[in-house]
């Protein structure tokens, strides 16, 4: 039975403020000694092993175009997306790259209002995400307006929000022709393809004295199992019903749900300016989708 609009909404809120928490957890994997590698890797055969046990359905897609979008979406929402975000958080700071990942909303918005031919650019959704951008700025360098650069960390932090925002569009292209939890699993499966050529480079890590860590187990079943399973299958869900645009406006969450784990864990301070930061991210997603309200 399908929901109502409003629940797609909470939901997508709801995956923004789990990834989130994930900077902090791949920065614990960082530290241990997992690679970015390593990280995607076990991520996504902990979700692909999740998604087998919900039963089996067919195995490939209906012509071969369809199995190469499928190849893509493994790809640009998989591989290549963990793998440049998870290096740019070993590079550089996790405030840089939740900063520069959260372009993803305006260059899906950009990128569907080319490639989607029912997506349009209305003024609510670019004012909002505006706002919602400069509430970013604010939350990320929470009000010290110093920011750390590591050129090839950034570049590869921007790089991961094109994969995302390539995969929210492609997704688009799919979402109406297949099941969700079809989709999902042929993500997870051509992610972990694509990703194994790397280790050729960088061998996988399967030295039980670190994977078998608490910090290190406990963060890979949260990534794979929440983070990967469970919000994947869903973020799926409300690109869908949603839209591609909307959905991915609520990655604008992401860095203020950081910034909030970051203070918890390891005790940053939340400044005046960051919280004026969070009041705009609010107030610029809610513009942003208030126009989706008079169009369904």
């Amino acid at each position: 039975m399908q929901l109502k609009t409003g629940w797609y909404h909470l939901i997508a809120l709801m995956i923004a403020i789990v990834w989130g928490t994930t900077f902090v957890s791949t920065k614990i994997l960082l530290i241990a000694g997992l690679s970015p590698e390593d990280i995607m890797f076990y991520r996504f055969v902990l979700a692909y092993m999740g998604i087998l046990l919900g039963g089996k359905s067919q195995l490939f897609a209906k012509s071969m175009k369809d199995e190469g979008l499928f190849l893509l979406l493994g790809i640009f929402g998989g591989s290549l997306y963990f793998i440049t975000e998870n290096q740019a958080v070993k590079m550089t700071l996790a405030s840089n790259v939740s900063l520069l990942v959260s372009i993803a909303p305006v260059l899906t918005a950009i990128l569907s209002h080319f490639f989607l031919k029912n997506e349009r650019l209305r003024r609510s959704l670019v004012i909002g995400s505006f706002i919602a951008f400069v509430g970013v700025v604010f939350v990320v360098f929470n009000g010290s307006f110093v920011l750390e650069m590591n050129p090839w960390g950034d570049l590869l932090s921007i790089a991961a929000a094109f994969c995302w925002a390539f995969y929210t569009i492609l997704l688009k292209r799919v979402s109406h022709r297949y099941s969700i939890l079809f989709i999902t699993r042929k993500v997870f499966f051509y992610g972990i393809l694509t990703i194994l050529p790397f280790f050729y480079l960088n061998p996988l890590t399967m030295d039980t004295a670190i994977l078998f860590r608490p910090e290190v187990w406990i963060n890979l079943l949260f990534l794979g199992l929440i983070a990967s399973l469970a919000c994947y299958f869903l973020w799926n869900l409300c690109v869908k019903h949603l839209g591609a645009i909307y959905t991915t406006n609520y990655i604008y969450i992401i860095p203020l749900v950081t910034l909030i784990t970051s203070s918890l864990i390891i005790n940053e301070n939340i400044t005046t300016i960051a919280l004026f930061g969070a009041f705009l991210i609010l107030t610029g997603v809610s513009l942003a989708e208030k126009g989706e309200r008079f169009v369904r």
